[in-house]
C-alpha cells in the first residue's frame, strides 16, 4: 500500500532540502563567479522543482544577470542588465535585503505595473538577497510555474543558500582582487628597476610601455610636450602590426592643443581623463577627416585613460591607456594605478633629461679644456687618444703638444685624481701652465721645479702627476722627467717594445725635491708612447701585469701608421668595466 500524500510531501521536502544543503557545500568549493553561479542556478533549481533560476549581480548603477537555468532566450536577453534603480522584484529585493515572494500575475500587476514575467496567471517568483554582512550584493530568483507557497524551513534553507552562495562569491571577489592589486606592485616594482636602470630615455620609456601591454591595456602611448608640441616617446600595441598605425594617427593628426578632451586638456589641467566607454560617436566628433575617422576604427577603441605626467609640481606630458577588449572597461581605480606608474615615469623623464643637458654640457666642458687638435712638427708626427670615464664624461687627464721655434718638440701628459668638472678645472689649469713655462724654459727639470713650486703654494687639492719630454731632432735625443706618472714605452724599428725606468719622484707639489731628467735617443722611425694609468691598470690584478700587456700591444704598432697604431692600441686594452680616464699620446721621429 502507497503511503499517505501528506508523507509524500513531507519526504519530497525532506529530499529537497537535504538536495539545497549539498548545493551549499558544493558552492564553498567554487573557485570563480560563474561557477557558483552556474551550481547555485541549476541544482537549486532542481531541488525545488522551479521551473527556471537565476542569479543576478550588482554592478554599481545596474543588475546583471551572471547564470540562468530555464528562462528563454528571450526573457534572458531582456533581463541581461537593467539599472538598479528600476521598479523590478530583484532589485527591490536587493534594496531591502529581504526575501520578496510574487505569487501569480494579478500580484505582479498589483505591485509592479506594467512589468510581465510570463503568459502563465498563477507563476509564482522567489526572490532571495544575496547578502554579505550588512548589505546585498544581488538575489537568487526562482520561478515556479504554479502557485506554491514555500513553507518557512524552505524558505531558512534558501536564505542560507544564498548567504552561501555570497559569502563564496565575496571571497573569490577578494581572491581576484588581491591577485590583481599583487600583479599591480610587481608590475610598479619591475616598471621603476627599468626607470631606473637606465639614462637612456628612449630604451627606458620603450620598455615601460611594452610592460603595460597586454596586462593592463592593449595600446599604452607616452607623450611629452616640448617646444610647445607634442612628442610621442613611446607607444606599444598587443598587436605588433597595430604599432604603425598608432604612430600613424599620431603623426598625420596629432593632437589639437585647444582640444577640450585628450592629452592636452590633461596637459593643461593636470587633471587625469576617463573615458570608461569609447563610442563610435566619440570617434567621429574627434575625426579631423574622414580617413582620421578610419583609422581610428581600425584601432577598435572601447575605453581609454589619460593621466598627467607631473614632475616638480609641472606636468611634462601624458600616459595613454586603451582597452580594444570589450570584456575591459577603465574605471578610477584603474586611473589611481595609472597615475602611479606616470609619477615613476615623469621621474625618470626628468632625470633623463638633466642627465643629458649635464652631459651635454660635460662635453662642451671637455672640448673647451682639452686642445682642439695636436700637431707635431716636420721631424716628429704626433698622434693621441682619449676616453673619458664616469657619468659626466669629464676626466682629469691632460696632454698636449707644443712645437718650438727652433725645431724642438715640448710633449706632456698627466693627470689629475679624480673626475667631474673639479678636476676638468685643474686639468685645464695644469696644461696651460705647463705651457707658459716650457714656453720661456722648455728643459725639463726646469720646468718641473717651477710646477712644484707653483702647485706647492697655489695648486688645486688633487694629486697630480706629469710625464714632460723635450725632443731634440738635431741631437736625436728626447729629455724627459716624470712626477709620479707611469712610465711611458719606446719603440724602436725592428725590435721588442722596451718600458722606459719608473719615475724619479713624486706627485707634483706634494714635497720638495730636485727633480732630473733623463736623456734618451731617438732616432729616425723611434715611438715613443705616453699614457696614463686608466690603459693599465685593472681591479683584479697588479700594475705589473697591465705593464707588460702594454709592452706587447706596443710591439705590434711596428711597421702600421702612428695614428692607426694609438687607436688601435686604446680599442685592444681598453676595459669597459674599469671607470678610470684613458689618454694616449704617441710620439715618431720621422725621416
Amino acid at each position: 500500500m502507497p503511503p499517505p500524500p501528506a508523507d509524500s510531501d513531507a519526504l519530497a521536502r525532506i529530499q529537497a532540502l537535504t538536495r539545497l544543503a549539498r548545493v551549499t557545500a558544493e558552492v564553498g568549493t567554487a573557485d570563480t563567479v560563474a561557477a557558483v553561479a552556474e551550481i547555485v542556478t541549476s541544482h537549486v533549481a532542481d531541488a525545488v522543482g522551479a521551473a527556471a533560476a537565476a542569479l543576478a549581480l550588482r554592478d554599481q548603477d545596474e543588475v546583471r544577470l551572471v547564470a540562468a537555468c530555464g528562462l528563454s532566450a528571450r526573457d534572458a536577453a531582456r533581463w541581461e542588465s537593467f539599472p538598479f534603480d528600476a521598479r523590478t522584484p530583484v532589485s527591490d529585493c536587493i534594496r531591502s535585503g529581504v526575501p520578496l515572494v510574487v505569487t501569480g500575475a494579478a500580484d505582479l500587476a498589483a505591485r509592479y505595473p506594467g512589468l510581465s514575467i510570463a503568459d502563465d496567471s498563477d507563476r509564482t517568483v522567489v526572490t532571495i538577497p544575496l547578502r554579505v554582512t550588512s548589505r546585498s550584493i544581488g538575489a537568487l530568483v526562482l520561478s515556479f510555474e504554479e502557485s506554491r507557497p514555500l513553507d518557512p524551513a524552505e524558505l531558512d534553507v534558501l536564505e542560507i543558500l544564498a548567504g552561501s552562495c555570497a559569502q563564496a562569491i565575496q571571497r573569490i571577489e577578494a581572491s581576484a582582487e588581491a591577485a590583481r592589486q599583487a600583479a599591480r606592485l610587481a608590475f610598479l616594482a619591475e616598471a621603476s628597476i627599468e626607470l631606473a636602470s637606465s639614462l637612456d630615455l628612449a630604451v627606458t620609456i620603450a620598455r615601460v610601455a611594452q610592460l603595460a601591454v597586454p596586462s593592463f591595456a592593449d595600446w599604452c602611448a607616452i607623450d611629452v610636450v616640448r617646444d610647445e608640441r607634442i612628442h610621442r616617446l613611446a607607444v606599444a600595441h598587443v598587436d605588433p602590426a597595430k604599432v604603425e598605425l598608432a604612430v600613424r594617427l599620431h603623426e598625420r593628426w596629432p593632437p589639437d592643443p585647444s582640444s577640450d578632451a585628450g592629452v592636452w586638456r590633461v596637459v593643461r589641467t593636470g587633471q587625469s581623463e576617463l573615458v570608461p566607454e569609447v563610442t563610435d560617436d566619440m570617434l567621429a566628433a574627434a575625426a579631423q577627416d574622414e580617413e582620421h575617422l578610419l583609422v581610428a576604427r581600425e584601432l577598435h577603441l572601447r575605453s581609454a585613460l589619460v593621466v598627467p605626467l607631473v614632475v616638480r609640481g609641472h606636468v611634462i606630458g601624458g600616459l595613454t591607456w586603451v582597452s580594444t577588449d570589450e570584456e575591459r572597461r577603465y574605471d578610477e581605480d584603474d586611473v589611481q594605478f595609472a597615475e602611479h606608474l606616470a609619477r615613476r615615469a615623469a621621474t625618470a623623464i626628468d632625470n633623463s633629461e638633466l642627465h643629458s643637458q649635464t652631459l651635454e654640457a660635460a662635453v662642451r666642458l671637455q672640448r673647451a679644456v682639452l686642445p682642439e687638435r695636436v700637431t707635431g712638427t716636420e721631424a716628429f708626427e704626433v698622434a693621441h687618444d682619449y676616453h673619458p670615464s664616469g657619468r659626466t664624461a669629464v676626466g682629469g687627464d691632460f696632454y698636449d703638444a707644443l712645437p718650438l721655434e727652433d725645431g724642438r718638440l715640448v710633449v706632456f701628459i698627466g693627470d689629475v685624481m679624480g673626475r667631474g668638472v673639479s678636476a676638468a678645472a685643474a686639468m685645464s689649469m695644469m696644461r696651460a701652465t705647463v705651457r707658459a713655462f716650457a714656453s720661456v724654459d722648455p728643459t725639463p727639470s726646469v720646468v718641473m721645479t717651477k710646477l712644484d713650486g707653483m702647485l706647492s703654494r697655489h695648486g688645486p687639492e688633487q694629486l697630480v702627476t706629469l710625464l714632460y719630454a723635450l725632443a731634440d731632432p738635431g741631437e736625436d735625443t728626447i729629455w724627459m722627467a716624470n712626477a709620479g706618472h707611469p712610465p711611458p714605452m719606446l719603440l724602436r724599428r725592428g725590435r721588442p717594445a722596451e718600458q722606459l725606468a719608473f719615475a724619479d719622484g713624486p706627485p707634483l707639489g706634494v714635497a720638495t725635491c730636485v727633480r732630473e731628467q733623463t736623456e734618451v735617443p731617438l732616432r729616425a722611425g723611434d715611438t715613443l708612447v705616453t699614457f696614463t694609468d686608466g690603459l693599465v691598470e685593472r681591479r683584479d690584478e697588479g700594475i705589473d701585469a697591465g705593464l707588460e700587456r702594454l709592452r706587447h700591444a706596443v710591439g705590434a704598432m711596428d711597421g702600421l701608421p702612428l695614428v692607426a697604431g694609438v687607436n688601435g692600441l686604446v680599442r685592444s686594452l681598453r676595459d669597459e668595466r674599469f671607470d678610470d680616464d684613458i689618454a694616449v699620446l704617441g710620439l715618431r721621429r720621422q725621416g
